[in-house]
């Protein structure tokens, strides 16, 4: 048994009271943020002096409510500079693809479209011809509708043209060739919370992406799953989309989505 280091106890109870802040909507009052913080009001008081002193909270004159001050935002924003998103998703992927049992990429936007970053290839599952570097067609792929979905029109509406014409002129009637069926397929993924494909990118193949955003509130990468139609749960909220949503909502909470 490893023995427990030593700490400093008020520290540890302090920080309920910061905690209570960075969940709250707006400022506080003592008792609120007390009972928030499960200690008693003179406790907190007592804490929130020192933590007004440090500009970690401030309090407002004449409401007395209690807020976030700007020290807390210096340590807010410095922690996110030092994220490295792709780090931080890579890092999870190997649990992800045993937890779900099927390969799992990351896709970040290139210049040329949605671009695989990292793959991890389950043993057990449908071997893929993907490669890192390979960019994702914007309508055929999960990916590619996800980024779809999210991006800024502005940024994607060339390649979605382009595709799109493309699927008029091979006449791929499981792809939208018009720009009302177009929203009407990014509406439902938006509604979804996921993107999902069945034997348009690779025959026999389902797919899913879900979107991972950072601090800004801004698309920054998909998360993508793929395997074979007879082995692979294709339905919305299964087995293989539900976990896959939840990890993509975990590491966009971990890059700072949601907190402000």
């Amino acid at each position: 048994m490893h023995k427990e280091r030593a700490g400093i106890q008020s520290v540890e109870v302090g920080f309920a009271l910061l905690q209570a802040l960075t969940q709250a909507r707006g400022a506080q009052m003592l008792k609120d943020l007390a009972a928030a913080a499960g200690m008693s009001a003179a406790k907190a008081h007592r804490y929130l002096v020192s933590y007004q002193r440090l500009g970690l909270v401030t309090q407002d004159a004449r409401s007395s409510r209690y807020d976030l001050g700007p020290a807390a935002l210096k340590l807010g924003l410095a922690s996110l500079s030092r994220l490295d998103a792709v780090r931080l998703a890579r890092e999870r992927m190997p649990d992800l693809m045993q937890q779900l049992g099927h390969t799992v990429a990351i896709a970040v936007w290139g210049n040329h479209g949605p671009t695989i970053v990292h793959w991890e290839e389950c043993a057990q599952s449908v071997t893929a011809n993907l490669r890192l570097g390979d960019v994702m067609p914007m309508l055929a792929s999960a990916t590619g509708r996800c980024f779809a979905a999210w991006l800024p029109r502005e940024t994607t509406a060339p390649l979605l043209e382009a595709e799109q014409e493309r699927a008029r002129l091979g006449r791929r009637q499981d792809l939208p060739q018009t720009p009302e069926a177009l929203a009407a397929l990014l509406g439902e993924v938006r509604e979804r919370g996921a993107a999902r494909v069945v034997d348009t990118v690779l025959p026999g193949i389902v797919a899913f992406c879900a979107p991972i955003f950072d601090a800004s509130g801004h698309l920054a990468m998909g998360l993508t799953t793929l395997g074979s139609t007879a082995s692979f749960d294709p339905a919305y909220d299964g087995a293989i989309d539900r976990p896959l949503r939840a990890s993509a909502e975990q590491l966009s909470r971990d890059l700072g989505w949601g907190s402000t």
